[in-house]
């Protein structure tokens, strides 16, 4: 469904054509044809499709309507012969043209030959697969190429005198060439992203392309099996700025020979100057980098007679995007299921959804302050974005009322009466868990964890290791398994201590333990 909001999302805004959304998205263009063609029937627009659901907008576009394409039994051409034809024809100026094979070809296959569009096709491909090489002609305000510089910048630690590697990020204007440079501690997502924001600023503005190489803090597949995948904090930016991402082929610079040729000049011009200088922090190399990527950017180049800097002014510049009113933020993404507690967990802490989500697969978007939950595209839940492991956000609403604890899997009745099976200390375990917590249900793990050892080893080594940690103060799962695993309710710690020390055990009382006065 991702895939189809890209689509219409490159139909709606950029108004583009479904051969170029093919090769922003990945998807066939026969598929964006017939997605475009349902959009133009429903009343989809600009403004409703980022409010529907993915159910709302699967029924806009498809209701109960299904498809099937059946198989094509043609024969393909031989599209080398062809091929061989038309060169020998220019050749030997015998006027030999497509139409003409394609009738010697429909003449000896009859209808098990494809139709002239197609066969025209075909051959299409077949031809750019001979000869893929091309000069890439840049439109003005277009496209803005990304990548990283294969050259690192080392950056001293004044205090232990180690040494790490900040990764220099290049972004180069194809039509002016013009330059921006960001040095990074990292490749991660985070930087990558930021390096992008702070281009986009740079510029004053933004192209309608952006084309980055296939790493995977922007591309999570880009080949055939897979087909494109975009990471989605990626995917958010870009739709944020109204860019489209055109990522290069795998193993094609070609695709990208424009910032090829920048990271080359930016290693030859502006990392050559830090060659004898030691860099102290990622701040102070990009304070360096600004001042001499200024030189970079005014130099005129010799083949040109003017700057770079002056053919932004001329070209790029009046055709760039005005950036949005509002600062992009940065989010990343996580699918997690909702737990029995009404809860998700996002890096040890726990936020809570709508009771009647209980079990379902949601969608979060979080950032520095928030966390957003959506379920099939609609947002569900918001919270603050908490840092120390453990802790909750819980809203009332989402909380089930006194009357549907029944409904519920796991309820504070059900563990109860769980427990009371088992034994009285896990019934005071229990009683102790529920009121550690603000609410019944964020204790729900941590009981079926420690009821469910019951299983595995016992009721009455459960209740000896629970005694133990009774009498010990302790209340985690690892530890209490940890007590089973190595029968410390079994050990005489104070024996040495006290000589009338008995093992806290369950079995003291028990008749069939006969006691070391039998054997006197």
């Amino acid at each position: 469904m991702k895939q189809i909001r890209e689509v219409l999302r490159l139909h709606l805004f950029a108004n583009l054509s479904s051969r170029k959304i093919k090769s922003a998205t990945g998807v066939a263009r026969t598929t964006v044809q017939d997605y475009i063609k349902r959009c133009k029937e429903s009343d989809i627009t600009t403004d409703t499709l980022e409010h529907m659901n993915d159910d709302e907008l699967s029924l806009k576009l498809f209701g109960e309507f299904k498809h099937n394409t059946p198989k094509s039994g043609k024969i393909m051409p031989d599209y080398n012969y062809i091929h061989q034809e038309l060169k020998q024809s220019k050749k030997d100026k015998t006027k030999v043209t497509l139409m003409f094979l394609w009738e010697e070809y429909k003449e000896q296959y009859g209808s098990d030959a494809y139709e002239y569009t197609q066969f025209r096709v075909y051959y299409r491909r077949h031809k750019q697969r001979l000869n893929p090489s091309m000069r890439q002609a840049h439109i003005a305000g277009e496209k803005l190429f990304v990548d990283y510089s294969g050259v690192t910048l080392p950056i001293y630690d004044q205090k232990s005198g180690d040494v790490s590697y900040a990764q220099v990020f290049v972004a180069v204007l194809g039509a002016s060439g013009y330059t921006f440079v960001h040095a990074t501690p990292s490749q991660k997502q985070e930087y990558f992203i930021l390096s992008h924001m702070l281009t986009y600023e740079f510029f004053g503005g933004t192209p309608r392309i952006v084309v980055p190489d296939n790493l995977k803090s922007a591309i999570i597949f880009n080949d055939k099996k897979h087909g494109l995948v975009i990471n989605e904090s990626y995917a958010a930016l870009a739709r944020h700025f109204q860019m489209i991402v055109e990522p290069a082929r795998p193993r094609k610079p070609k695709d990208k020979a424009k910032v090829e040729q920048g990271v080359q000049a930016i290693q030859r011009y502006i990392l050559a100057h830090f060659r004898h200088q030691k860099i102290f922090s990622v701040d102070e190399a990009n304070e360096k980098i600004s001042m001499i990527l200024d030189m970079y950017n005014n130099k005129v180049m010799k083949h040109i007679g003017k700057s770079r800097t002056e053919l932004f002014e001329e070209l790029d510049k009046p055709l760039l995007r005005t950036l949005p009113a509002n600062r992009y933020v940065y989010e990343e993404f996580k699918i997690a299921r909702v737990n029995m507690n009404y809860h998700i967990i996002l890096e040890k802490c726990e936020y809570s959804v709508p009771f009647k989500y209980l079990k379902e697969q949601v969608e979060l978007r979080y950032s520095t302050n928030n966390v957003r939950i959506y379920y099939k595209n609609e947002l569900i839940a918001t919270h603050p974005r908490l840092r120390i492991p453990g802790e909750a956000s819980t809203l009332h609403e989402h909380m089930p009322s006194s009357h549907q604890y029944v409904n519920e899997k796991m309820n504070p009745q059900r563990l109860r009466s769980w427990a009371k099976n088992i034994g009285e200390y896990s019934t005071v375990f229990v009683e102790d868990a529920f009121e550690a917590v603000e609410h019944k249900a964020h204790a729900y793990r941590q009981i079926v964890a420690v009821l469910s050892l019951a299983r595995r080893y016992g009721n009455m080594e459960l209740e000896l290791a629970l005694s133990y940690a009774n009498s010990h103060n302790i209340s985690k799962v690892k530890s209490i398994v940890s007590i089973l695993d190595k029968k410390r309710y079994l050990q005489k710690e104070n024996s040495g201590n006290n000589p009338d020390y008995k093992t806290p055990s369950l079995f003291n009382d028990h008749k069939n333990i006969r006691g070391s006065d039998t054997y006197k």
